[in-house]
């Protein structure tokens, strides 16, 4: 005699047993832009500011100075960063295992990017060494990301091919926004409120 187990199992096998075959996914989507990369930055850029995200454009050189502007303009003195970021900044506390608590007591949160869609505004971490864990962008209240022209693509597909899908992902489009059934927005619900991307170009 077989077990409970077996027997749905066994009536499930039965009920599936002539089913049709399943139909080919068609995958004809486009999956690659057609903009160039002044363009795609732009675009960015457009939909980043419609999200009501703040954004920051600079060379290169000009990060570090940047990065110091935009934490003093928020009066943020001491800010969590992931123990990959290259960059020093005044009040950093980098995380080598804080806990929840630790970070909520912070003003904030300094990262870099994985990848960057023009289409639709959208940031994407996968907690390398840059990003850090997932933990220390979704609790602080201020998130200040560092996007490199070189990581901006133009459709989803594209940023999908640059991505390791074996890392934990993180899609950001935008401060942390939620609204009920009446359509009353509240923000800072799921992660940061406030959202600054500083895109060096």
């Amino acid at each position: 005699m077989g077990s409970a187990r077996d027997e749905v199992l066994g009536r499930i096998r039965r009920a599936l047993a002539d089913r049709p075959a399943a139909p080919e996914v068609p995958r004809a989507y486009r999956r690659g832009g057609d903009l160039d990369q002044a363009a795609r930055l732009d675009l960015l850029v457009d939909r980043l500011i419609d999200y009501k995200a703040a954004v920051r454009r600079c060379s290169p050189a000009q990060l570090p100075d940047t990065l110091r502007d935009a934490l003093s303009a928020r009066g943020a003195s001491r800010i969590a960063v992931p123990p990959g970021l290259p960059w020093d900044l005044p009040g950093a506390v980098t995380d080598d295992g804080l806990t929840a608590a630790d970070v909520d007591r912070l003003d904030g949160v300094v990262t870099a990017c994985a990848v960057a869609v023009a289409e639709t505004g959208t940031i994407v971490l996968d907690s390398s060494p840059d990003q850090g864990r997932r933990m220390i962008t979704l609790v602080p209240d201020y998130h200040l990301c560092v996007v490199r022209a070189d990581q901006v693509v133009q459709t989803v597909p594209e940023a999908v091919a640059r991505l390791d899908p074996d890392r934990p992902l993180t899609w950001i489009s935008g401060p942390s926004a939620t609204s009920d059934i009446e359509l009353n927005r509240v923000e800072g619900v799921h992660g940061p409120r406030t959202l600054e991307v500083v895109l060096v170009s």
